[in-house]
Parts: structure tokens; C-alpha cells; sequence
């Protein structure tokens, strides 16, 4: 059956993507002409004008476009591999994404292949007809560089603001909030603070995290994000499906909190680089605390007397018993941890581990126990087989340690040959690339001024991936050679190591010919 097409060449059915992103990074300048409402509109028009059907709108608010995991991207992405979509529409290159890498991979070669046409309206490309796609990797090379510049000012700003003694984050937490007019100052927000006041207190009268968030529930407290929806106040976390649910993970967070004291805490942790957005936390020596930026919610005597109680989490029974174990062993089913139950009327073989979730009817596993000596003495058999073993197969014992650090060394190899691999790619294609700028600097398609910028950048990035490459070598080099030692001292073990033990008496000898 032959697919009817519009003018277009779009296929009738399938739908036309417009989508739009706004990042908090963007300059502020750019910001009314790049919004959400504006884009809309452009994107709309455009669509309307030129006969592209079934317009559905995608929309990432605030998020940067140095990645591409976007929730609503995501969605789009899934829906073109489904075979969904026909057309993809941004106002500008910028709003789809400022990487280079992936931008390139996607415009050049997925959506081709799919048969899905790629249109930015401002710099007049459209991947079908081919018009401005020859100027498409300039155009994602200039927004990363960018991006790469943004991130700098950004970070020497906060930079600075930590010199002057300032709070770098925007972010409030629970239980303070920033009054028009008052960016830079945390005011108490009565209603949420009396609620931190609460979970300290609760904390001091020996209730645990779990125990704390369980009682929240009980007394139909509303959580952090539901809360500030309940007041009007932009949040970027949904609406949670249970109003009431606290998570212990929320608890621990307000209770570790120092900022509850007045003070604010900066540098508390970091990204990789503008590109790689993981989050690396810094050691609490590394902090910068400043003193007496806000009012304190709680006082630092109170907060201090909190830390030194979380610091031995382990809790007694209402009976003072406790077991070895506690806090170790966890829910095979679910995942949550199992906790001891004891009581006047239990004799010591009779104290068991029951799960979590089942518990405190926060979860939906079953009623399944373990005896607190019977668990010991599982543990004890354990550790006395692996004695015995240790003790009879000491060399294989050594062996298998070596095999399981192996295993790890492999996966590292294997990172390092990839490394290797992307890099001497990356390298091949900076120098395709020079050559391009130069025949367009020469023929005078691209101006000095950027020719010289543009391939100061491509040296630059030349110069760390050729470093990179050198180091990936020596240190692949030097792993496979440690394998290679391993390999060697196993195969003589196994040649001699019958002979011996053939006169021990202590163990029986070791099957070593398989």
C-alpha cells in the first residue's frame, strides 16, 4: 500500500514535532525573545505556513543543552524511533542542543535514515532539501563553544560570590523562603519551619528517619513539594501521587541541614564540567560556612546534639537489646531492610528480623522472618568454610581474589580502549575540520577574526585528547601486563601445586588437573 504524502513529503499520519527549550544558563537578555511563549508561537506560524501536519508541542523549561536528557526531548526521541514522527521544527539550532557530538549524530545520521526531515527556522536549515546543512556543524561547534563560556562566567561568578561571602545556590530550603524585592535573603516560612522544628524534635526523642517520616504521614503533614504547590510556589518536582508520603531520604536531608542554624553553606559539591552534569559531593572540610546569614530555625546546640545521635544510627529495642546484625541485612523480595524485634516476652532464640515494609504497612511485602541464631549461625558455618578453605587452598584461595580484582581490571581495559578509540576519532575529525575552516577562511566564507578563534579552540581540544590518548595507552599497557603476570603465576601453581601437597596430611589434596 503506497503512504499518501502532503507537500512537504511529510507522511499524512505522522505527527510534526516543534520543539522548544529554555535554559536557565541562557543570557538574560536572550530570555523574552527565547521564551517558552514565544517559541510556541514562531514554531506554530512556521508550521502553519508551510503545510506541516499534526503539530504536537515538546517543551524542556529550564533545562541546559549540553545534554540531551531532557524528560519531553526523550519522549520525542522515543516517539521518532516508534516511527511517529515526520518532521522536527526548533526556532533555533541553540534550542536544540549546544553538543556538538550528538547533535551532529542525530541531525546527520539517525534522522536521515529514519526519514525524518530536521528544520531550524532562524538559520534556514531543512535536512531534506539540504539548504543550510552544510553550515549545520558550525553552527553546533559556535553554541557549544558557548556553552563551554557560559559555564565559565557562571562558575567565576559563584566563585566570587563565595570570596564576598555570599551564597552561591539559588535553591531555599525547606522551610525558608526569598521575599520580593530580597533575592539574596532567606526569611523564615513559618508554616514549613515549625515542621523542621518538629522532625528535629522527634529526632532528639529517639525516633528514627523512618519512624519520623511514618508519623508525618499519620498526621497528614504535606511533603516539601506538595507544600509549595499548596502555596502557589514554582517547583520543578511534580505533584507527588501521596500529598502525605514522606521518604526517610527527606528526613535524613532536613536533619543534616546545617543552614537551619543560620549560617549557609556553600560549596558543598560539584559537576565534571558543562558537559557532564554528574554531581560530585565534596568533603564537609571543604565546606564554606558562612555564620549568620539567616535566622536560625533551629538552634545550634540542638542541631549538634542531632549530629553527634546520627552518628550512631544504631538503635536500641524499648527492651536495650540489640543484635550484631542490625542495620546489615536486608529484604530479599524488596529491597528494604530488615528490622530486629524484641521484646520481655521473647527469649533470645526467639528474636527475629521481620522486613521493613512490611512493618509499618508502608509496603506491600509479606510477612516473611528470620531468627536473630539462626542468621548467626548461618554466619558462622559461612565464616568457618571460607577458614577451612583459606587453610587447604590458600595459593586458589589468593587466585580467585585476583580473578574478582580481574574482572574489574577488564572493565577498566575496556574503558581505556574505547577512550582510546573516541579520542583518535575525535582527533581525525579536528583535523578534517581544520581543513575546512581554512579553505572557507581562504575563499572568504569565514572571516579571520573567527578562523583564528575557531581553531584556536580545535588545537586546544587536539592537545588534551592527543594527552589523553598517551595516558590511555601507558595505563592500558601497564594493566595488561599485571594480567599477563597473574596468568603466569596461576599456570605454574597449577603445574606444581599436586606435588606439594601430595604428603599434607591436613587437607585432602586439590583437584588442580581440570
Amino acid at each position: 500500500m503506497t503512504t499518501k504524502n502532503n507537500i512537504n513529503g511529510q507522511e499524512k499520519e505522522k505527527i510534526t514535532a516543534l520543539y522548544c527549550r529554555l535554559s536557565v544558563d541562557d543570557d538574560k537578555k536572550d530570555m523574552e525573545s527565547n521564551s517558552i511563549t514565544n517559541q510556541k508561537e514562531i514554531l506554530m506560524n512556521y508550521a502553519k505556513k508551510h503545510g506541516y501536519l499534526h503539530p504536537q508541542f515538546f517543551v524542556n523549561d529550564g533545562v541546559s543543552g549540553t545534554t540531551f536528557n531532557r524528560p519531553d526531548f526523550q519522549r520525542m526521541e522515543q516517539m521518532v524511533e516508534n516511527g511517529e514522527v515526520g518532521t522536527i521544527i526548533v526556532k533555533d539550532v541553540s534550542r536544540f542542543g549546544r553538543e556538538q557530538v550528538e547533535m551532529g549524530r542525530l541531525t546527520q545520521v539517525v534522522y536521515p535514515s529514519l526519514g525524518v526531515t530536521f528544520i531550524a527556522i532562524q538559520e534556514n536549515v531543512n535536512s531534506t532539501t539540504g539548504e543550510g546543512m552544510e553550515m549545520l556543524p558550525f553552527y553546533s561547534i559556535f553554541n557549544e563553544w558557548y556553552a563551554a563560556q557560559t559555564s565559565k562566567k557562571i562558575r567565576a561568578v559563584n566563585e566570587l560570590k563565595a570570596s564576598q561571602g555570599k551564597r552561591v545556590s539559588s535553591t531555599v530550603a525547606y522551610g525558608y523562603k526569598k521575599i520580593e524585592g530580597g533575592k539574596e535573603q532567606w526569611h523564615i516560612d513559618e508554616p514549613a519551619a515549625q515542621i523542621v522544628r518538629k522532625i528535629f524534635a522527634l529526632c532528639l526523642s529517639g525516633k528514627g528517619p523512618l519512624q519520623i517520616a511514618k508519623q508525618l504521614e499519620q498526621e497528614k503533614i504535606l511533603v516539601p513539594t506538595a507544600y509549595y504547590y499548596s502555596i502557589g510556589k514554582k517547583t520543578p518536582n511534580p505533584m507527588p501521587a501521596n500529598i502525605y508520603g514522606w521518604q526517610s531520604s527527606t528526613v535524613e536531608h532536613i536533619l543534616e541541614n546545617q543552614q537551619y542554624t543560620g549560617c549557609t553553606v556553600n560549596g558543598k559539591s560539584s559537576t565534571v564540567s558543562y558537559k557532564v552534569h554528574k554531581v560530585i559531593e565534596k568533603a564537609k572540610e571543604e565546606y564554606q560556612i558562612i555564620p549568620n546569614t539567616q535566622e536560625a530555625i533551629i538552634d545550634e546546640n540542638m542541631w549538634l546534639r542531632v549530629q553527634e545521635l546520627r552518628n550512631n544510627k544504631r538503635r536500641n529495642t524499648k527492651t536495650g537489646k540489640t543484635s550484631l546484625f542490625s542495620g546489615l541485612v536486608f529484604c530479599a523480595d524488596c529491597g528494604a531492610k530488615l528490622h530486629f524485634c524484641a521484646s520481655k516476652s521473647l527469649k533470645k532464640n526467639q528474636e527475629f528480623f521481620r522486613c521493613a515494609n512490611y512493618k509499618d504497612g508502608r509496603g506491600k511485602c509479606t510477612i516473611h522472618f528470620i531468627r536473630d541464631v539462626v542468621l548467626e549461625q548461618i554466619v558462622r558455618d559461612a565464616i568457618g568454610d571460607l577458614a577451612d578453605f583459606v587453610r587447604c587452598y590458600e595459593p586458589i584461595f589468593i587466585y580467585m581474589q585476583k580473578m574478582k580484582s580481574g574482572d574489574f581490571q577488564k572493565k577498566k581495559q575496556q574503558n581505556l580502549k574505547e577512550t582510546i578509540e573516541s579520542s583518535t576519532k575525535r582527533i581525525a575529525d579536528l583535523d578534517k575540520l581544520f581543513s575546512r575552516i581554512y579553505e572557507d577562511n581562504v575563499i572568504g566564507k569565514l572571516s579571520d577574526e573567527r578562523y583564528a578563534r575557531m581553531s584556536a579552540d580545535y588545537e586546544a581540544e587536539q592537545k588534551e585528547l592527543l594527552a589523553k590518548v598517551d595516558e590511555s595507552e601507558k595505563l592500558l599497557s601497564e594493566a595488561e601486563q599485571k594480567n599477563s603476570r597473574y596468568a603466569y603465576a596461576f599456570t605454574r601453581f597449577k603445574r606444581i601445586y599436586r606435588y606439594e601437597r601430595a604428603d599434607s596430611g591436613d587437607c585432602k589434596q586439590a583437584d588442580t588437573a581440570n
